[in-house]
């Protein structure tokens, strides 16, 4: 392992990190930027269509699904770096080319579709990147070192929750839409120049890739992943927690802010904020305290096991979920204070943010630390599968709530889940071996 650092020293002083970290800020700052300009773009064009909406990120969800099972093969047998860099070129063109055709062809329709088969095609990409960024840490960080360095990608995910967001709020306000996608194509065009220069110890396998080696190789991985009851326990709750997460991020917030706030007479900080800025508003909450407990993980020392700890982490999260949900129905679903809700919903951003990241670090450093680095890439292919599985299904039900029952009745469906998720994750004797 080409790790570039000694023992006592800060894991930013591995050139091969710093290469990453640096490529990664560039790159998710464009996707954040896209994802946020997206999804009110597609509300903005079909007259506030949830079901649009949600089908949308289905169709990105499984296509991102089907290919993760490809980038996990890939990630195993090919170098890492060199994935990443041409994924990332990949993707910048196809974002370019797209911003073209929507320059050409102006109808709303038009958009559309270009946004859909964008999404499809990008989110394939992003399926056979994600394992090989995902394993790679293992492999340019010595292993004391990986919870700090997991802790500075939480920290920067969390900074670019606060700048990202901010900057995102105020470009879709401020430039026309192909104007915002050209920027972010550009994002991870820079990326792949700055993973170009990426270099660790690799040697590719002497087997040629086939198709049969190819299956035979999902088979090991998944083999391998039925050894580790522990492992699995935590692909379940992960999958849980996702499926009910991702609606309300993906499909509640959007909504509220184009709907509830957009159509109020008057708001909080109306003559200062548009309604896309106070979603960035919430965002940068949330940051911060991620931020916070990013900086707190950092510091302290990695522990052999966490499992137990973080799922008493999880239940605080259900509860604060289900104080978010409460308190959409009494201030906006009976109207008695918008105002009331937006000081709420910031303030939950707050709390949940910080365990989040007291949930999430401990957890990827584990796997990283128990998994064998030969086999990581596909390990890490088979939780995203499980737990990026059934959020397309969250996302269209989602939509469907939303139009027929409304925001709250989503809220009560993602908190009962997340109460039930935490529980189980809290009674699993496997959960207690990590």
């Amino acid at each position: 392992m080409n790790t570039e650092t000694n023992n006592n020293g800060n894991v930013f002083k591995n050139k091969n990190f710093l290469l990453v970290f640096l490529g990664a800020i560039v790159s998710e700052l464009g996707a954040l930027l896209y994802s946020f300009a997206v999804g009110f773009y597609i509300l903005e064009i079909s007259d506030n269509n949830a079901f649009l909406q949600g089908l949308y990120l289905a169709l990105c969800g499984i296509s991102m699904l089907v290919f993760t099972p490809v980038g996990g093969v890939l990630g195993d047998r090919v170098d890492k770096a060199k994935i990443m860099y041409v994924c990332d070129y990949l993707k910048g063109g196809l974002i370019i080319a797209a911003t073209v055709l929507m320059l050409v062809f102006r109808e709303s329709q038009a958009h559309i579709v270009i946004l859909f088969v964008l999404g499809i095609l990008g989110n394939a990409v992003s399926g056979i990147f994600s394992p090989a960024s995902g394993a790679l840490l293992p492999h340019i960080v010595e292993e004391d070192k990986l919870q700090q360095a997991n802790s500075y990608f939480s920290m920067k995910n969390a900074f670019e929750g606060i700048i990202g967001i901010i900057l995102a709020g105020i470009l879709y306000s401020a430039l026309p839409i192909h104007i915002l996608f050209f920027i972010v194509g550009a994002s991870f065009v820079a990326s792949a120049i700055s993973e170009m220069f990426i270099h660790y110890d690799f040697t590719p396998p002497e087997e040629r890739l086939t198709l049969k080696v190819a299956f035979a190789d999902m088979k090991d991985g998944i083999d391998y992943l039925r050894t580790k009851k522990a492992i699995l326990a935590m692909t379940f709750a992960v999958l849980f927690i996702n499926f009910f997460i991702a609606p309300v991020t993906g499909n509640f917030i959007p909504y509220f802010i184009k709907t509830d706030l957009a159509s109020a007479p008057s708001y909080l900080f109306d003559n200062l904020l548009t309604p896309e800025l106070w979603s960035s508003v919430v965002s940068v909450f949330f940051g911060i305290s991620s931020l916070l407990g990013a900086a707190v993980m950092s510091a302290l020392p990695q522990k052999e096991k966490c499992g137990f700890s973080t799922a008493k982490k999880l239940c605080i999260y259900a509860v604060l979920m289900i104080a978010l949900t409460a308190g959409y129905h009494i201030l906006v679903s009976m109207g008695i204070s918008i105002n009331a809700f937006l000081i709420v919903l910031c303030a939950g951003g707050l709390m949940m943010g910080f365990f989040l990241s007291l949930i999430n670090i401990p957890l990827s450093t584990v796997l990283m630390r128990i998994v064998d680095k030969d086999k990581l890439s596909k390990v890490t292919s088979i939780i995203s599968i499980g737990s990026q599985g059934m959020i397309p299904l969250a996302s269209v039900l989602a939509g469907v709530i939303i139009s027929s029952l409304g925001c709250t009745a989503l809220l009560v469906f993602c908190s009962a889940g997340f109460a039930g998720t935490a529980l189980m994750m809290l009674f699993n004797r496997h959960i207690r071996e990590i």
